[in-house]
């Protein structure tokens, strides 16, 4: 398998982190990963990167409770962000929050491609890039 696609998480946790970092790396489905412990470090990253797609992520994983910038916060500051971006990003919310006011939330963004609830497996990342794969083609 080819490994086309730049996969960024954005989380504070860092066992999570490792562990699909690793689960990742294992599978070859990134040709690269960026990891941020919070929203503000990504949207420095972004900002940073606006004009040069090949740095871009493809799909963001992205976490709800988060110090500095939660996700939802960095949500607000994407939306503004997106009309300046030539590239289109996916992205999940991966979270450990069952409150249906989370999930109800996340339903009205429409930025976000779908809310998912941790852990999540290595076949799950693998079905996600799979459904992304799918989307470029079609």
């Amino acid at each position: 398998m080819s490994k086309p696609f730049i996969l960024c998480f954005i989380d504070d946790d860092e066992v999570y982190q490792y562990t699909v970092t690793r689960s990742l790396r294992n599978t070859e489905l990134a040709k690269k990963i960026l990891i941020f412990n919070d929203g503000e470090e990504a949207m420095g990253f972004l900002v940073d990167n606006i004009a040069n797609n090949e740095h871009l992520p493809d799909i963001i994983f992205l976490d709800i409770n988060m110090p500095i910038m939660d996700g939802w916060h960095f949500l607000e500051e994407y939306v503004k962000l997106k009309p300046r971006l030539s590239k289109q990003i996916i992205i999940y919310m991966i979270t450990t929050s069952v409150d249906p006011v989370d999930k109800e939330q996340a339903d009205r963004i429409s930025e976000i491609s779908d809310y998912i609830i941790k852990p999540i497996t290595p076949d799950m990342l693998k079905g996600l890039v799979d459904k992304y794969t799918r989307s470029q083609k079609g």
